[in-house]
Parts: structure tokens; C-alpha cells; sequence
């Protein structure tokens, strides 16, 4: 008896087509939707300007061996920012995320080139794909300015190389050793007046973790893919630490993530008060738990986001948490007619945090961040009245009106859902 061969079914195929339809159904509309949102969004926002905000004038405040000066305005922030620059003696070190061509951004500029004339020494560093649309010829610089472009892809051949995907989205100005600048304002017009951020002044001993913070990323970054062939930034050790204050940075080159583990830290330590301020708020599950085991416990816990940010899609994602967090008694507050761009907090009134990093997976475990963690009780009165002044341009977000919102937002944010742990 003949016997007959079947052929054989290769079962790999619909497999794989099922797969694929997964993966496009998962994320594919997600991204879509999201991209067409972004759009309109942009479209809308065209040639309207955001409304006036109270703000408070800058406050310096006695911390351990120098100062620190707490700024909710920018242009009070660049003003002295230009000052610190056109005063400089020996150094000045700049970094930022974006560094807008325009009016104030050649202010900036030409302030720094004229400190290279008189015999500074400059370096700047910033991230190329932040400012893909700046024009060219603005971030040119002469000779001796020395200059770091971040680039856009810095993974090389390491493509799957988690650590070298990070972007710069740090804010730091030095200058002399002597004072140093951190915070979430970037550099550009549109952020003097009409944005609602938080940055930091420090003088005294604090100033050296932010040099040695600069100096760490140059020399870490200094590759001749960087069109750099100096040799290593070098610096000098600290003569005397200040116990009061602490910078953290995050460092994917280095899977060093503190930013995260500091506010965590520091919520589970509350016992009174836990007021926050994040321009995109996407926390992790963990994070998210941390400050509903707080509320539960008594603390008043507040967190401070954007009405309407830059970023549409980041506002639909965040309010996937909405509903657990008010559950738990913690109070949403939306500010209102403006971008509130800071990342700060404020704990007990004894520990704050100024810096970079949003409450987000892009911040927390992506991005190259730096905050400065103060415990001083009156530092963190004086944030604590920021905040304050913050609440009154905003409305609360309550329970009833968020359970009673419209079908479509709950579709929308369903949809959206999957892009959560991209961002």
C-alpha cells in the first residue's frame, strides 16, 4: 500500500498575522489617535496666547552655609541668570533641553560669547533633538566656545542598548563656582511671561554638585561622535559638602535612576502634608500606590498639574489615575489659562525638591534629569506659599465630576491606555 505524504502546514503564518494584528490593534490605533489629537490640538492653539497668572516675586532664603533663591516668574529668572553671565570671572557652564532662536535666546547667546572674548572659559551643552527647528546658523558658535550637542541618536550600532536612548532634559547654569541655576525653565521668549515654572538660585557650598554634575556629563559624552576631542573637563573635589541640600541625577548611561527613589522616599516619610507639581503627571503603579498609602494615613496630599499642557495626549494619559487617586482623598487641582511647567514638591514642611524631572516614565527611568533635594523648614515654607499662590489660578478637580463625565472622554482615555508605559 502507497503512502500518501501530506503536505506540510507551516502554522508559523497565521501566527505571526496574529500577531502582527495584536501589535497594530494595541498600539497602532492608540498612536493614531493620538497623533490626530495632537494635530487638531495644535491647530486650535494657533495665535492664542495664554492668559496672565499670579506669581511670587523671587525669595532668597538663608540654607545651611549659602542661599537659595526660589523663581516663579522667567524673566525675573533670566534677568539674573544674564547678570551671573556678564559678571563671570573664570566660568561659565550652561546646559539646557532647548535653546530657542529666538530674541531672548540671543540674548543668552551673545552673552555667553562675550564672556569667551573677555578670556571665560564657556561650555554649553545642548540637546540636538529638542531643537531640531531652531534655525542652523544660531547654533553656531565661535572657536572658543566650547559646545556639546547632545545628538539625536546616540546609540550607534547598540540598537538595542536601553541606556543610550536617554535625551538631555536638564536645566543648569554655573558660573565661577559661585552660584548656580537649576530648574524647569528652558531657554526661550515664550517662557519669561507665559509659562508658570519653577527654578532655583544656590550659593554656597551646594554649588559644587552642580558643577561636578556639568563636568560628569561632558566627560561622559565627549566622544569623537560628538565632534569632541578635548580632554576631560577636570575639577576639583569640594572642600566641605552641605548636608542641607542634595543633587540627584539621573543617569541612563549609568542605569542610575535616584529622582524616583528621592520623592518616594519622601512620601512614605509624610506625616502632614505632600503638595507636588508636575507638568505631565504619568506616575507608575508603585508611585501611585506611595501617595494613596499616604493619603490614607491622614496626609494631605495635593498635586498641582496643567488644566491643558503642551502636550494634549500626556493630559488624556494622566487622567487614567485620576479616579484611584481621588478615591483615596487625594486632591487634583488643574491650573488654569497658562502651561504650569514645574517639577517640585514640598513634604512636612521641612523637605522640597526643584529640578527637571516630571512625575513620568520618560523622566523617572529615561531621560537624563537633575533635582536638587532642600531639607530646610524655611525653604519649604516658602515653596509651601508658592504652591498656595499657584492654587488660587486653579479649580480642584473633584470625584463627582470626574465620575460624571461624558462617554467620549472614557473612550478616549480607553483608547489611549496602552501608551501609558511609553510615556
Amino acid at each position: 500500500m502507497q503512502r500518501r505524504h501530506l503536505p506540510l502546514v507551516n502554522m508559523s503564518h497565521p501566527v505571526a498575522m496574529l500577531a502582527r494584528r495584536f501589535v497594530m490593534v494595541t498600539f497602532g490605533i492608540p498612536v493614531l489617535v493620538a497623533v490626530a489629537m495632537s494635530l487638531v490640538d495644535s491647530y486650535r492653539r494657533r495665535g492664542k496666547k495664554p492668559k496672565p497668572f499670579p506669581t511670587r516675586t523671587a525669595a532668597q532664603t538663608p540654607v545651611g552655609g549659602g542661599t537659595v533663591t526660589t523663581y516663579s516668574f522667567g524673566q525675573d529668572l533670566y534677568d539674573d541668570m544674564l547678570r551671573a553671565i556678564e559678571g563671570a570671572r573664570s566660568q561659565v557652564l550652561l546646559e539646557t533641553y532647548i535653546f530657542k532662536g529666538d530674541a531672548l535666546g540671543a540674548r543668552f547667546k551673545k552673552a555667553l560669547v562675550d564672556a569667551a572674548d573677555r578670556g571665560v572659559e564657556v561650555r554649553v551643552i545642548y540637546d540636538q533633538f529638542a531643537n531640531l527647528v531652531v534655525r542652523l546658523p544660531f547654533k553656531h558658535f565661535p572657536p572658543h566656545v566650547k559646545v556639546l550637542a547632545f545628538p539625536v541618536y546616540s546609540a550607534g550600532w547598540r540598537f538595542f542598548d536601553l541606556r543610550r536612548y536617554g535625551r538631555d532634559h536638564r536645566k543648569i547654569l554655573v558660573v565661577d563656582d559661585e552660584v548656580g541655576f537649576v530648574g524647569g525653565y528652558n531657554l526661550g521668549a515664550a517662557y519669561a511671561t507665559e509659562w508658570r515654572d519653577t527654578h532655583c538660585r544656590i550659593t554656597g557650598p551646594g554649588v559644587a554638585d552642580l558643577t561636578r554634575a556639568f563636568a560628569d556629563f561632558w566627560n561622559l559624552h565627549r566622544e569623537k561622535r560628538f565632534r569632541r576631542s578635548e580632554s576631560p573637563m577636570l575639577i576639583s573635589a569640594p572642600s566641605q559638602w552641605e548636608p542641607k541640600i542634595r543633587v540627584h541625577r539621573n543617569v541612563p548611561r549609568l542605569w542610575m535612576f535616584p529622582i524616583r527613589s528621592m520623592y518616594l522616599e519622601a512620601i512614605n516619610r509624610a506625616q502632614r502634608n505632600v503638595w507636588l507639581t508636575s507638568a505631565y503627571f504619568i506616575p507608575d503603579e508603585d508611585f501611585v500606590a506611595t501617595l494613596v498609602h499616604a493619603a490614607r494615613r491622614g496626609v494631605d496630599v495635593r498635586v498641582l498639574l496643567p488644566a491643558k499642557s503642551n502636550h494634549i495626549v500626556v493630559d488624556w494619559i494622566s487622567r487614567g489615575y485620576f479616579r484611584q487617586l481621588l478615591e483615596a482623598g487625594i486632591k487634583i487641582h488643574r491650573f488654569r489659562d497658562a502651561m504650569v511647567h514645574a517639577k517640585t514638591a514640598t513634604v512636612d514642611g521641612s523637605w522640597s525638591t526643584i529640578g527637571t524631572a516630571n512625575v513620568d516614565r520618560l523622566s523617572m527611568t529615561g531621560n537624563y534629569e537633575i533635582n536638587v533635594e532642600i531639607i530646610d523648614d524655611s525653604l519649604a515654607r516658602e515653596m509651601e506659599r508658592i504652591f498656595s499662590t499657584d492654587l488660587t489660578n486653579s479649580l480642584e478637580l473633584t470625584l463627582h465630576e470626574w465620575q460624571a463625565r461624558d462617554v467620549y472622554a472614557r473612550f478616549t482615555e480607553f483608547v489611549l491606555r496602552p501608551l501609558r508605559p511609553l510615556l
